[in-house]
C-alpha cells in the first residue's frame, strides 16, 4: 500500500467517525432551558397542568402532583388506582426522601389461591390482577408533607379534565384495540366504549371524554378538604382528611364492593390498613457523584449495583457503543438482574433482603470475577451476599438449584408469542420530572390501570395490574412470593443524583424492564460521554433480555440484544462472534424524561424524550 492510498483510507476513516459521532450526539428535540422552574412527563396537557401550577405559584411538588393527577386521569399508560413512586429533594434539609406508595395484595391472594385456579402466576388484567391502589395516597401524601397549596388547586386541572377533555388519538387507539376485554367488565365498558355497536367503539380522537364518576371521586376528594378548613384544620391536617375519606371511608367501601363484584379480592379493611412510608432511599457513589433509588420493593438498586462494578472500568477508553463497551454493559448488567430476580423484594416483610451487602462495593468487586470476557454467558447466576459476609444463605438449596427459571426458548416462538412478551417486558408507564428555583425537585414513576382497566364500580378508578408482578413459587425469588399485605417487587425507578451536595440529575423513564437499563445508559452518557441531557434521552441504547420478565409468565431469553439501526455492521458482526442473537430498532432510547442543573449559569437544562408524547415545559 502506498503512501498516498493509506492516507486516503485513515481519511475515510476519520470521517466515517466524526460523522457517526455528530450522528449519535444530534437530538431531535431542542434542550428545555429554564431559570424559574421545569415541568416534564409523558403528555403534553399534562405537562402544562404542572405549568399551571408553577404559574400561580406553587413549587416543584405541587406541580408534579398536578402532572399526576392529570397523567391518571388521561390514562398515560396508568390510571388513579396504580401505583406512584417517587424522590424528592428537600431543599431545607438537602436530604433525599424516598416515597413508597406501592399497592400491597389483598385479603386472599395466596399462591395456594392462584394455583387452585391452574395459574402460573398472578394474571396481568382485571379485577383479581389489583393490589390496593397506591397513587391516591402517594399525591395526597407528597402535596400534605412538602407541597406549599391546597388539594383543590392541585387537583383544578385534572377535575376540568375528567369533565370532559378531547381524547388524544394514544388513547383512543389503545382502548379499541383493548375493547375485547373492556367489554368483560361492565364499569370499564360504560366509560371506554361510548359508541356501543359501532366498528369503532372507543372515543374518536378529538372527542370530549367524559368521566363523570371519576370527577364525582375527586369532587369528594376537595369537598372533604374544605370542610376540614373551614372547621379550622390546618392545611396539612385537611388533605389527609381527604386520605381518609379515599381509604377509610364511602369512596373506600364502593371501591372495594365494586372490585369484588367483578371477581377481585380487595376488602375495605386492605384500604384501612394501608399506608405510604417515607422512607430513606438507597445511594451509591459513582466517581464522585451520589446517585440515588428507591430500595429493593423495585429494582431501582440494579442501577447502584451496576454502576458499583462499572467504575472498576474506562469506559471513554472502550468508546461508546463499541462491541467491548456493549459487551461490559450487558455482562454486568447481567450480573446485577440476576441478583434482582432472587434477592428483591418487600423489606417490610420477612424474609430480610441482604441489601446493604448487594450494594456494597467489595462485593461489586467480587461479582466482576464471574464475567467471561470472551462471549456472553446465558447461565449466569444470583451471587451470594450472605456467604461473603461469612453468614449462611437462608435459601442456599434454592441459589444452588436456581437456573434461570422461566428461560424461554424464542426459536419455538411464532410472532405472537414474540409480540406478547416483547408487550410484557417493555411495560409502559409514564415519568414525571419538576423542579423549581427554590431547590425543590422531584422524580417520579407512577404506574398501575393502563388499559384495559377494570374500573372499580363507580368510583371511575381504574384497578392497578401489579399483582402479577409477584411470583408463586419461592424457587424463583424466595423475598417476591405473593401474601396479604405484601409489596411486590415492581420495575419502577425514579433517580436522583447529586454532586458535591446539590442537585445534578433528576430522572426516570417508562418501559417495564427496561428501565434500570436506560437510566444507567442515560448516566452514562451524561457522566462519561459528555452528553447533554437532551442528547442522552435520546441517545442509542442497548436492550438485554437476559433477565427475567417482571410481567406475564416471567421468562428471559438470554442472549437476545437489541441495538439501535446505526450501530456499524462490524460491531453487530464481532458481537454476534461472541454469542449474541442482534436485533435491531430505530430508536432504542426509551421514553426518557430528565433535568440537568445548571450551577455554572443558575438555570436548568430540560431533556424531554422524542420516544413517544413525552413534553415538557420551562420558563
Amino acid at each position: 500500500m502506498n503512501k498516498r492510498t493509506f492516507i486516503r483510507r485513515i481519511s475515510f476513516i476519520l470521517i466515517l467517525l466524526f460523522m457517526q459521532s455528530v450522528f449519535l450526539l444530534a437530538s431531535e428535540k431542542p434542550v428545555l432551558h429554564g431559570r424559574h422552574w421545569v415541568a416534564i412527563t409523558g403528555k403534553p396537557l399534562a405537562a402544562t397542568a404542572g405549568a399551571k401550577i408553577f404559574d400561580r405559584g406553587g413549587n416543584a411538588v405541587d406541580a408534579a402532583c398536578a402532572m399526576l393527577a392529570a397523567a391518571c386521569t388521561m390514562y398515560d399508560v396508568l390510571s388513579w388506582g396504580g401505583e406512584t413512586q417517587a424522590l424528592i429533594y428537600n431543599p431545607k434539609t438537602k436530604k433525599v426522601i424516598g416515597i413508597n406508595a406501592l399497592g400491597v395484595a389483598p385479603t386472599g391472594a395466596t399462591p395456594e389461591f392462584f394455583k387452585k385456579k391452574r395459574m402460573e402466576f398472578p394474571p396481568e388484567y382485571g379485577p383479581l390482577a389489583a393490589v390496593t391502589p397506591g397513587t391516591p395516597g402517594g399525591l395526597l401524601t407528597m402535596l400534605a408533607e412538602f407541597g406549599t397549596m391546597s388539594l383543590k388547586e392541585v387537583l383544578q386541572p385534572a377535575m376540568e379534565m375528567a369533565d370532559g377533555y378531547p381524547i388524544e388519538a394514544q388513547l383512543s387507539r389503545s382502548i379499541e384495540r383493548q375493547k375485547k376485554r373492556i367489554k368483560r367488565w361492565p364499569y370499564s365498558k360504560k366509560i371506554f366504549l361510548p359508541h356501543p355497536g359501532e366498528k369503532y367503539e372507543a372515543p374518536q380522537p378529538g372527542e370530549i371524554f367524559r368521566q363523570a364518576d371519576l370527577h364525582a371521586t375527586l369532587q369528594k376528594l376537595v369537598d372533604t378538604e374544605e370542610k376540614a378548613l373551614r372547621q379550622g384544620k390546618s392545611r396539612k391536617e385537611a388533605i389527609y382528611a381527604a386520605y381518609d375519606r379515599f381509604y377509610k371511608g364511602d369512596i373506600a367501601e364502593e371501591f372495594a364492593r365494586g372490585c369484588r363484584e367483578q371477581g377481585g379480592l380487595i376488602t375495605k379493611e386492605d384500604l384501612a390498613n394501608w399506608k405510604v412510608y417515607l422512607e430513606e432511599p438507597v445511594s451509591t457513589n459513582y466517581k464522585g457523584i451520589d446517585v440515588y433509588k428507591l430500595t429493593c420493593w423495585v429494582q431501582g438498586p440494579v442501577m447502584l449495583q451496576a454502576l458499583n462494578m462499572l467504575e472498576h472500568f474506562n469506559l471513554q477508553e472502550m468508546g461508546l457503543n463499541s462491541a467491548r463497551y456493549i459487551h461490559t454493559l450487558y455482562q454486568v448488567m447481567n450480573l446485577a438482574f440476576a441478583d434482582r430476580d432472587f434477592y428483591y423484594g418487600d423489606p417490610y416483610f420477612p424474609p430480610e433482603e441482604p441489601i446493604k451487602t448487594l450494594l456494597s462495593k467489595a462485593y461489586a468487586e467480587q461479582r466482576l470475577k464471574n464475567i467471561n470476557w470472551e462471549k456472553n454467558d446465558p447461565n449466569v447466576k444470583p451471587g451470594d451476599p450472605y456467604a461473603f459476609i461469612g453468614k449462611k444463605n437462608p435459601y442456599l438449596r434454592l441459589l444452588q438449584e436456581w437456573k434461570n427459571t422461566g428461560k424461554a426458548d424464542i426459536k419455538k416462538w411464532d410472532t405472537k408469542d414474540r409480540q406478547d412478551f416483547d408487550e410484557s417486558f417493555l411495560k409502559g408507564t409514564t415519568s414525571i420530572q419538576a423542579a423549581d428555583k427554590s431547590g425543590w425537585v422531584v422524580s417520579v414513576t407512577p404506574s398501575g390501570g393502563w388499559m384495559p382497566a377494570c374500573i372499580a364500580g363507580k368510583t371511575g378508578v381504574g384497578m392497578s395490574q401489579r399483582m402479577q408482578s409477584f411470583v408463586l413459587d419461592e424457587a424463583k425469588n424466595p423475598y417476591n412470593v405473593v401474601a396479604p399485605g405484601k409489596r411486590p417487587r415492581a420495575t419502577l425507578t425514579p433517580s436522583l443524583a447529586l454532586k458535591d451536595g446539590k442537585p445534578f440529575l433528576s430522572f426516570a423513564i417508562q418501559g417495564g424492564d427496561t428501565q434500570d437499563q436506560n437510566c444507567i445508559q442515560f448516566f452514562l452518557d451524561v457522566v462519561e460521554f459528555g452528553m447533554n441531557v437532551q442528547e442522552a434521552c435520546e441517545a442509542p441504547n442497548i436492550v438485554s433480555y437476559q433477565m427475567q420478565s417482571s410481567f406475564g409468565k416471567h421468562v428471559a431469553t438470554p442472549g437476545r440484544l437489541t441495538l439501535r439501526n446505526d450501530v456499524p455492521p462490524w460491531v453487530q458482526s464481532k458481537l454476534r462472534k461472541m454469542g449474541y442473537r442482534i436485533e435491531t430498532r430505530r430508536k432504542t432510547s426509551g421514553p426518557m424524561n430528565a433535568i440537568f442543573f445548571d450551577w455554572k449559569h443558575g438555570s436548568f437544562w430540560g431533556g424531554s424524550s422524542n420516544y413517544g408524547e413525552d413534553y415538557g415545559i420551562a420558563w
